[in-house]
């Protein structure tokens, strides 16, 4: 009898292990597939951008930034989420087209693959990392985001402050905290703390977008 218990609570066991990892790989694969698409979109605008003049928006492109996550935060179970998710990376593809004008302007393309190249680089190797390893990164997740947090504020008391050494502290630390949400998130993933591929796509998609910013600024003003 009670053999028959251990086999029906192991058959149990598999069934529920069997259908966590069908749910873990529907969501990595919506997850990238989404990403990648709006990664696309994000390009495309911004070369529109380039093309168009499209004036550096500064501290401006918060109040819609801000916005567009609220809507996604709002509609991320329903299929208008993914309009809206389009609309904030193509907005931050926009955003991003007076930046690469710049350093087009001043360096030639040499920095923006090398950005590019380098951001590619450090998406890949830290989800491969933990899809590999599949650690368990929940626990810093809080402080990641508080890091995130403060790594911002620093941001922006330095459009006022124009502090060399305080925007290079800055830098690194998104650049690190950038990358260590990446593979927090990909955690989340595979360990059921994740279900909704719309909110992954997004906190990756921002991640990405702040990597490359700050490769950019590396490799594109490295003697300003």
């Amino acid at each position: 009898m009670d053999l028959d218990k251990i086999s029906r609570s192991a058959s149990m066991d598999a069934e529920i292990g069997n259908q966590l990892d069908s749910d873990v790989g529907k969501v990595l694969r919506n997850t990238y597939m989404l990403l990648g698409a709006s990664i696309a979109f994000s390009a495309v605008m911004a070369g529109i951008s380039m093309l168009l003049r499209v004036p550096y928006m500064g501290l401006w492109m918060l109040l819609p930034y801000f916005a567009l996550l609220f809507m996604i935060e709002k509609t991320k179970n329903s299929g208008a989420g993914i309009f809206w998710v389009f609309a904030l990376t193509g907005f931050m593809g926009v955003t991003l087209g007076p930046i690469l004008s710049a350093v087009l302007a001043l360096r030639g393309p040499e920095p923006i693959m090398l950005a590019l190249g380098s951001t590619a680089v450090t998406f890949f190797a830290a989800s491969a990392y933990v899809l590999k390893t599949r650690k368990n990164l929940n626990a810093i997740g809080g402080f990641l985001f508080i890091g995130i947090l403060i790594a911002f504020i620093g941001g922006i008391a330095n459009v006022f402050l124009q502090m060399p050494a305080l925007t290079l502290t800055v830098s690194c630390m998104f650049a690190v905290l950038s990358t260590g949400i990446i593979m927090w998130q990909t955690s989340e993933i595979i360990h059921g703390g994740e279900r909704n591929y719309i909110s992954a796509t997004v906190t990756l998609f921002v991640m990405v977008y702040n990597l490359f910013s700050i490769l950019l600024s590396f490799f594109g003003m490295s003697d300003d």
